[in-house]
């Protein structure tokens, strides 16, 4: 199993004064260490650990989500007054929802 492909970040935690390593793949992992780099081997050499007891046991191992194929479709649930506002907005640029919804989201 080729552990490279998931997706690794390091972060800065202020709080602790640390970097740590996460992967998005084993949200419930991390590695804290004195540096960027130290956290992000760590990280990886914890996922590669997991994905190696996972296998022995027979479990289904996480898929890296840069090799999933998305649809680009998703359904989101939004209070009725959140849905009028969004349909006003997309009326008045003279967008569907859908454009002005996606527009919003792109901008995060």
């Amino acid at each position: 199993m080729n552990t490279e492909r998931y997706t690794y970040r390091v972060t800065w935690s202020s709080a602790d004064q640390t970097h740590i390593g996460l992967c998005a793949e084993f949200p419930s992992l991390s590695w804290i260490a004195t540096s960027p780099e130290k956290a992000l081997r760590g990280i990886r050499k914890a996922v590669d650990e997991v994905v190696a007891e996972m296998l022995e046991a027979n479990e289904t191992v996480p898929e890296a989500l840069s090799e999933k194929t998305f649809s680009g479709k998703f359904v989101v649930r939004v209070p009725a007054d959140v849905h009028r506002l969004l349909a006003i907005q997309a009326a008045e640029q003279g967008v569907s929802m859908n454009r002005l919804v996606s527009a919003k989201l792109a901008a995060i």
